[in-house]
């Protein structure tokens, strides 16, 4: 096939058929179509019939029936090698080939069914747009272009994988991306081998930093607002076709704790949740392991009425805290992904009575002590408060480690654990720039960057690069 495929184009219609019925031997949804012209001329179109609009095509073949309208194939792309007829057919295209001519017309034909846009179910907004990109490169394209009509804003198409040829977009505003990070962000994509890129996730694994660490260096959005914010902002975004999820990069640990609707609302509200946001992110990693270590290693730290209550809600418990925890913490997070896989119809439903009816039951049996299901209950409301799903994954697996810690070690085990924790952010980057930027290293005014969205009539228009 492959020798086939570096053929030139043939002034013999003949052997153009043959030689793309050999490259596409066993794939039935290729329509070879032959025509024979009113000047005895022949005509051959191959395409995918699935993916090709037929009302074009209709028009293109009455326009070929009648000899002098063949001046029309003019205005469509011609190329002289089988491979690009290959690869453009594959991708919906139909390819034009006419007895005595060595080279194929190409014709953009393609017409397939593409989900219409709606608001993205994962980052829904109170106040802002209601758009989230689809699966259709060219929609998305669309979207953003709307948003930054300006020639400064750049798409760079690439190609990659050797099988699925699946093609992707590289944007960025010229005056204001770093060309440092334009640089990089080519190597690494120039550095990719793979045959197959399905998604935007395939991708992201490839490029990032450090494939080993639990935090993502690199942000997904389904929202055209947010990606358009993001580029007149200096950042880098890459648009896979076939993928609502586009990359941007790079990426900080802020920027994980900032919602789309955070730039629609005024800043005084905003400022406020982004600190409830990290007070709820802290709590959903630490609030089971420091609940352990207390009631374990450091009773004395609890008030005395406290610690009373608990200890009569512990009585007849017969599995030590840190065990019951666990235990409650892995039915907690099962029930989460049954509700997210069951149909959302139902989903929801289940999580909630199953949660409540479980827990309920286990305190009434004696397994579980009742302050151990609100513990749960709480790391669990605090962990959705996570605007990027992405982000809150390391925060739910963190959890885990440092309850042990927490168990057997006390809140010793809890300080090691976090200060291995804040090394790691400390040392990690994303293309570059350090994950905790403006906190670590401090930058000029980090508050307003990290914790605080200031007015925007005070914040100044950003540097050309």
């Amino acid at each position: 096939m492959e020798s086939n495929r570096q053929l030139d184009v043939n002034e013999c219609i003949r052997m153009n058929h043959d030689a793309l019925l050999h490259v596409f031997r066993n794939c039935a949804d290729i329509v070879f179509r032959p025509l024979r012209l009113t000047d005895d001329s022949e005509i051959l179109l191959v395409y995918i019939e699935e993916l090709t609009d037929s009302n074009k095509l209709e028009q293109i073949i009455s326009a070929c029936m009648i000899s002098r309208d063949l001046n029309r194939l003019a205005q469509y792309e011609s190329v002289t090698r089988i491979a690009e007829v290959v690869a453009k057919v594959l991708k919906g295209g139909t390819a034009i080939f006419l007895d005595g001519r060595p080279f194929a017309y190409l014709a953009d034909l393609t017409a397939f069914k593409q989900r219409a846009i709606n608001e993205p179910s994962n980052e829904a907004a109170i106040r802002g747009p209601r758009e989230g990109f689809t699966e259709d490169l060219k929609t998305n394209l669309s979207l953003i272009r709307r948003r930054i009509s300006h020639p400064s804003l750049k798409f760079e198409k690439h190609q990659a994988g050797e099988l699925t040829n699946t093609e992707f977009v590289v944007a960025y505003i010229e005056e204001q991306v770093k060309p440092e990070l334009l640089q990089e962000v080519g190597r690494r994509l120039q550095a990719i081998s793979t045959n197959q890129l399905l998604d935007s996730g395939y991708l992201e694994e490839f490029i990032e930093d450090k494939s080993l660490s639990l935090f993502p260096q690199i942000q997904n959005t389904e929202r055209p607002d947010t990606v358009s914010a993001s580029l007149l902002a200096g950042r880098v975004a890459i648009i896979v076709d076939g993928s609502p999820n586009v990359l941007l990069l790079p990426m900080t640990f802020w920027a994980g704790l900032q919602a789309a609707e955070d730039h629609y609302e005024r800043f005084i509200y905003v400022s406020a949740v982004r600190l409830l946001r990290l007070v709820l992110a802290i709590l959903s990693c630490l609030l089971p392991s420091v609940y352990v270590a207390l009631t374990t290693f450091h009773p004395q730290m609890i008030p005395l009425a406290l610690m009373l209550s608990i200890s009569a809600s512990r009585e007849g418990i017969p599995f030590p805290t840190v065990i019951e925890t666990l235990l409650m913490e892995l039915m907690f997070e099962g029930l989460r992904e049954a509700g997210l896989r069951l149909p959302k119809a139902i989903g929801s439903a289940v999580s909630i009575v199953g949660a409540l009816v479980i827990g309920e039951a286990a305190v009434q049996a004696g397994f579980i002590s009742a302050p151990i299901v609100m513990i749960v209950a709480g790391t669990g409301i605090a962990s959705f408060a996570f605007p990027s799903y992405s982000l809150a994954l390391p925060f739910r697996m963190l959890r885990f480690p440092l309850l042990l810690a927490g168990g057997f070690l006390g809140l010793y085990g809890v300080a090691i654990g976090v200060m291995f924790i804040i090394i790691h952010l400390v040392t990690l980057k994303s293309f570059g720039m350090p994950y905790l930027k403006p906190v670590a290293p401090i930058g000029k005014n980090f508050w307003k960057d990290a914790f605080m969205r200031m007015n925007k009539r005070f914040v100044p228009a950003p540097k050309k690069q």
